[in-house]
């Protein structure tokens, strides 16, 4: 078992995990390893999703309660390996290339080594490494093991650390995110018989109607954070039907969708459309993840900002599954690479970063769990 940062990242990007597909494969590679390096209390939590069958990992080093966790996911979006080589990583000019690399197998990769390299016996309290899937097609994985994970449940871990990259600048919070799915009903004819009832008509009043507020949130200082940038609640619409055009739309669907901050009214804005859907008729389901908020003054951003000697931590304008983890501990993002490149053909990550990832991370360890 390897004890190197970039060799790791290079064996986890060769073994495609696509969110469409089963990751199994990379799950008994990151299992095997943990096991032997030390975690002798691994918890592999699966279930299936769209007839592929899907894992989870959460692995404990250390005994007691308490304690940091590190959370990664092992799925990844297409390799689009068309276009160059997803699955063959390379190491170019100071950067590792492959699907993966930068989010999140080689951050994935830095938080097993620093937790690798630690001895059971000189903790105070316990480690953990958490990996899940489907991260990147609806954070399934998360919201699985906060649901199912004795492990965790029993352990109570005080803080975690979500490996998104971050350029390894401390996030102490991200925003969230809300839908609002309406859906009207009418009458599918085609348009010469004058016998149709257009949903989509029906639904265009509201639509109007939630455009102009939309304005308003994003103009209204009070449903701003200027902790944020930017400091709106992010506001968008769309819209699909069934039908044509000689044929009316028996159903017409809207989503409304808010990056939801703290402190900024989120929650109103969405009863607000809630409510206006219903006074409609309309069928009107709405979901939400809540945003990550960690105070600055906490130990765990403290210790990430000592561990990074960056004095101020950040926000985020997207999201990660510590939406679901938050739920357990007190979370700071915090991982090797860039966002703006992930998902991109020719993905990467500076390895110089993938290298101070795991003394940072170490830095933390210590400082928490000794």
């Amino acid at each position: 078992m390897t004890h190197d940062v970039v060799q790791l990242t290079q064996e986890l990007v060769k073994i495609p995990s696509v969110s469409r597909w089963s990751n199994a494969d990379v799950t008994d590679y990151i299992e095997r390893w943990l096991r032997a390096n030390g975690f002798d209390e691994i918890e592999r939590l699966e279930y299936i999703e769209d007839n592929e069958r899907k894992c989870n990992l959460v692995a404990k080093k250390g005994k007691g309660t308490g304690g940091l966790a590190f959370l990664s996911h092992s799925d990844t979006v297409p390799g689009m390996e068309e276009s160059w080589g997803a699955y063959d990583p390379v190491v170019e000019d100071g950067r590792l290339l492959g699907r993966g690399s930068c989010d999140m197998k080689g951050p994935l990769a830095a938080t097993m080594i620093a937790t690798g390299d630690v001895s059971p016996d000189d903790l105070k309290k316990p480690l953990y490494i958490v990996v899940t899937s489907d991260e990147e097609t609806g954070l399934y994985g998360a919201k699985h093991v906060v649901a199912t994970s004795q492990l965790l449940r029993e352990a109570q871990p005080d803080y975690g650390v979500v490996a998104e990259p971050t350029k390894l600048i401390p996030v102490y919070a991200h925003k969230g995110y809300a839908v609002v799915q309406v859906t009207a009903r009418g009458r599918a004819a085609h348009t010469s018989s004058g016998q149709g009832d257009s949903a989509s008509i029906k639904l265009a009043p509201f639509i109007a109607e939630v455009a102009a507020l939309g304005a308003i949130f994003q103009e209204d200082a009070s449903y701003m954070n200027p902790e944020f940038d930017p400091p709106t609640n992010g506001f968008n619409i769309i819209f699909e039907d069934n039908g044509a055009t000689n044929m009316t739309a028996d159903t017409a669907t809207c989503y409304v969708t808010l990056r939801a901050m703290p402190n900024a009214r989120y929650e109103e804005i969405v009863a607000d459309i809630v409510a206006r859907a219903e006074a409609y008729g309309f069928d009107v389901i709405s979901e939400m993840d809540h945003p990550v908020y960690t105070d600055m003054d906490t130990p765990l951003v403290q210790s990430a900002c000592r561990a990074t000697a960056i004095a101020t931590p950040e926000t985020v304008p997207y999201g990660t599954d510590g939406f679901h983890f938050q739920a357990l501990m007190k979370l700071v993002v915090l991982g090797p690479g860039d966002i703006n490149v992930a998902h991109t053909i020719g993905e990467s990550i500076p390895i110089s970063e993938l290298e101070s990832a795991v003394e940072i991370y170490k830095r933390m360890i210590v400082d928490l769990c000794y």
